[in-house]
């Protein structure tokens, strides 16, 4: 992966990733915001400690581990690629209560335009800023969107020391065979 400069990250700071996606996906997966590594290499969780690409393959939702610069592939898989709040930041902690709600009904249209089987959310933190949804925990959701369920999974980054990967995975799996399971 290409190595970048503090300056590099810092131009990167606001600025918005392309999704990945098309209508009709199996599992739309759902980051919180796109980081700074992400946003300067336009990749989806492109920074190293992060274990969404690892789990996606451990998880049994890809044949081998894509990097990051390999995301368009997931479209092949029937998988795409969002977040709740578009602007890049260094942290999820500078984005505002406020981006959250807005960026939950942003979501909210654009899950009901591309009509998703699944809406993954990864980060329950960000589920429950998103939507109000204060008590919801890691799995499925009784809310859904237009005709899409709605999952949230652990936060992937490589912060989040209370999932390891095999655990994720597991979890992962499960939505796997949810979303395998239907017709």
């Amino acid at each position: 992966m290409t190595r970048y400069s503090r300056a590099e990250l810092e131009a990167a700071r606001g600025r918005i990733v392309d999704d990945v996606v098309a209508g009709g996906l199996r599992v739309l997966f759902c980051g919180i915001n796109p980081g700074l590594l992400t946003a300067a290499s336009g990749f989806h969780f492109a920074r190293p400690g992060n274990r969404f690409w690892p789990v996606l393959h451990l998880s049994g939702f890809t044949p081998r581990q894509l990097h990051p610069c390999e995301q368009r592939e997931l479209l092949s898989y029937g998988l795409g690629i969002t977040n709740v709040v578009a602007r890049a930041t260094a942290r999820a902690d500078e984005l505002t209560p406020q981006e959250y709600v807005a960026g939950g009904r942003i979501l909210e249209a654009k899950v009901e335009r591309l009509a998703p089987r699944w809406l993954a959310v990864v980060g329950v933190t960000a589920y429950r800023a998103a939507f109000g949804e204060r008590t919801a925990k890691i799995g499925p959701q009784e809310r859904t969107i237009g005709g899409s369920r709605v999952w949230v999974l652990p936060n992937p980054s490589g912060l989040n020391a209370h999932w390891t990967a095999q655990t994720m995975a597991e979890e992962f799996a499960r939505l796997r065979e949810a979303a395998s399971g239907e017709a």
